[in-house]
């Protein structure tokens, strides 16, 4: 029998809380971190995403808040979350304020990319909670407008990602800041030994939680891919958007001018799209999150930069337009359709540059994809194809943009330096398509 929210040790008003966002049944994660965090151990949590990681850290932490209440200091918060983009620290900030509206603590989230005068007038007012990303995190520090001597509770969410884009110094850097007595939470949706490593400098006998293998791909998610020459691919991806019909649907480009291409062909065509990648402002950010999540478009192209930020309701299919060069990401990008228990679609779309990309997206999740042969513009591969040589990259590296928006103001970093073709057109052969026939993947 499953337990449920009511039989964890959680206060009235967090359980009100969910109780108003109809949540009874905590997800696998939730149900085995919760105790320990409560019990105030240090945990290593390992969960795909959509798995529900948010909650399962959020919630101990407003229960410790609660019950070890302590008067405000400004500067000082006693919570400390950390993430690699600004949508997902939003996100973030967003769960604690729904969780916890019924409790007297402040959160505040904070960001590069942006002014930092907002940011410095929050923090005096001494919130128990902060979010933020680690570039304008250390900024603030070292301009003395953050001190974290009393921190409480340290959370990294999304340590993988944050290794992939660069972060791994500034980390470094901000644990050098923190007290040795602390409790830690460390969060990530693969494990690979870089990520193990830096747990091991964080983590003191922590508790480890895995719900899933590493790389395992939701099960719900209907898996295909388009074998098509990277001349068609933007015809193929308009015909497949055009018999999807409706319904949201999360389109994802290489590079950061692709995005922006292929989000204003759509719109020609009569498919309201917008673009969300490092370069565009973080207004222009949160209206096209916004506009996608009520519906005003169905449509939203981003780059890997977003990847982890984007928590949207109700996205039924997922397109790769460019597989990714991270195998990791594949998981992480799909994993937007089929959240909450829904089921949901991903098509990725293989050019002749990007054969060895699928074999190592099915090595790392250990399986073969699907093959729709069924379209307009199937290509069978050739033994000629070569991969495509990609300059930059994402590991360990800054892209085109040098620092990221997430850290002090600048360009996005890394995960947009793919190079590539730019999806250009291509004629239908026919616009009569089948639904798709499968057979297994030999590449």
């Amino acid at each position: 029998m499953s337990i449920t929210f009511d039989s964890l040790a959680l206060s009235e008003p967090i359980q009100s809380a969910l109780r108003s966002r109809d949540y009874t049944v905590p997800s696998p994660i939730q149900e085995q971190t919760i105790p320990f965090v409560l019990e105030g151990h240090d945990v290593m949590g390992c969960a795909q995403t959509g798995t529900g990681k948010t909650a399962a850290f959020a919630l101990p932490i407003l229960e410790h808040l609660l019950k070890n209440e302590r008067k405000r200091q400004p500067k000082s918060p006693r919570v400390l979350v950390i993430a690699p983009t600004r949508e997902l620290a939003i996100q973030i900030h967003d769960s604690f304020g729904a969780y916890g509206k019924q409790l007297p603590f402040r959160s505040e989230v904070i960001f590069g990319g942006v002014g930092q005068n907002p940011q410095v007038r929050a923090l005096q007012k001494g919130p128990e909670i902060l979010v933020a990303t680690p570039g304008r995190l250390l900024d603030l520090i070292g301009q003395g407008h953050i001190s974290l001597r009393t921190l409480e509770i340290f959370v990294i969410d999304e340590a993988d990602r944050m290794l992939d884009m660069g972060f791994i110094h500034d980390v470094k850097k901000i644990i050098r800041e923190l007290p040795k007595q602390r409790q830690s939470l460390f969060f990530s949706a693969t494990m690979p030994d870089s990520i193990i490593e830096l747990a091991g400098t964080i983590l003191r006998s922590p508790k480890h939680v895995e719900v899933t293998p590493p790389a395992t791909t939701v099960e719900k998610i209907d898996q295909s891919v388009c074998h098509v020459a990277s001349d068609n691919k933007r015809s193929l991806l308009t015909e497949i958007l055009k018999e999807q019909g409706s319904g949201l649907a999360l389109v994802f480009t290489g590079m950061k001018h692709v995005a922006n291409r292929i989000s204003e062909h759509l719109t020609k065509e009569g498919m309201p799209a917008a673009a969300i990648h490092g370069n565009k402002s973080q207004s222009a950010r949160v209206r096209a999150l916004e506009d996608f999540r009520s519906g005003k478009i169905r449509i939203l192209v981003a780059t890997d930069i977003a990847a982890r930020g984007i928590d949207v309701k109700g996205i039924d299919l997922v397109v790769n337009y460019d597989l990714p060069n991270e195998p990791d990401s594949y998981v992480h990008r799909i994993g937007r359709t089929a959240r909450a228990g829904s089921e949901g679609r991903a098509i990725s779309l293989c050019d002749e540059k990007s054969q060895g990309l699928l074999r190592q997206i099915e090595k790392n999740i250990r399986t073969s994809v699907p093959i729709d042969t069924t379209h307009d513009f199937h290509r069978d591969p050739q033994p000629g194809d070569r991969d495509e040589k990609r300059s930059g990259g994402n590991r360990g590296g800054r892209g085109q943009g040098g620092r990221g928006q997430n850290s002090r103001g600048g360009n996005s970093r890394g995960g947009n330096s793919r190079g590539g073709n730019s999806g250009g057109g291509g004629n239908r052969n026919s616009r009569n398509r089948r639904r798709p026939g499968r057979q297994a993947s030999s590449v």
